[in-house]
């Protein structure tokens, strides 16, 4: 999918000299449309069984660090209370448009309006939506978002270098590796390393128009 069509897919907002706050940009009508699901802001009401559910599964936190806590009810919707409060992220539920079916977030965390930075992170919960290419659509999408809406320069993700597929997904999307720390993390009683990815506005735009 080319940029340009992600970027007509996008809520884009009106004519002005401003970027948007933070505030205005994530107000609860946003919805970022791809071929087959879309970003809309996660909601206290998403902190459903099914969310519960995808917390407690070791194979959906193999790679996460909420892993080392226990997750209870009351735990996860104080924590999606407080990334949706926070002035310097916004979280997304991506949602297959068939079914409706809320599969998994994406968000974008530590939001730099000085620097024009911001980091990356994703979960597909849906087991049964893995290695469908949902990730990727959902990473190009908050991407465009942060480039062609908030105007940031620069996002970067990191992943467990034991999780290929979490790397190919940002790698698909247009992003690039930037590099490895080696024996970075503990996981599954050894030392992994971490992959940093990166995407700057104008060479991934560039690379998209060519």
């Amino acid at each position: 999918m080319a940029i340009n069509s992600i970027r007509r897919r996008c809520a884009q907002p009106p004519e002005t000299h401003e970027r948007p706050s933070l505030d205005d940009s994530r107000a609860s009508t946003i919805r970022l449309e791809s071929e087959r699901l879309y970003l809309r802001p996660l909601q206290l009401t998403d902190a459903n069984e099914r969310y519960l559910c995808w917390m407690r599964d070791p194979d959906v936190t193999r790679y996460l660090e909420c892993r080392f806590a226990p997750c209870t009810p009351g735990d996860l919707g104080q924590y999606v209370a407080g990334v949706s409060a926070d002035p310097n992220a916004v979280f997304f539920a991506i949602v297959l448009k068939e079914m409706e079916r809320h599969v998994g977030n994406i968000k974008l965390a530590s939001i730099n309006r000085t620097h024009g930075t911001a980091e990356v992170g994703l979960m597909i919960g849906e087991k049964d939506c893995w290695n469908k290419g949902y990730a990727m659509e959902a990473i190009r999408l908050v991407t465009a978002y942060a480039f062609d809406v908030l105007g940031l320069h620069k996002l970067t993700a990191g992943c467990y270098d034991v999780n290929p597929a979490s790397a190919r997904a940002f790698l698909k999307a247009g992003w690039v590796r930037e590099g490895l720390r080696s024996e970075q993390f503990e996981c599954e009683g050894r030392r992994v390393g971490q992959i940093l990815l990166g995407a700057a506005r104008e060479p991934l735009l560039s690379a998209f128009e060519e």
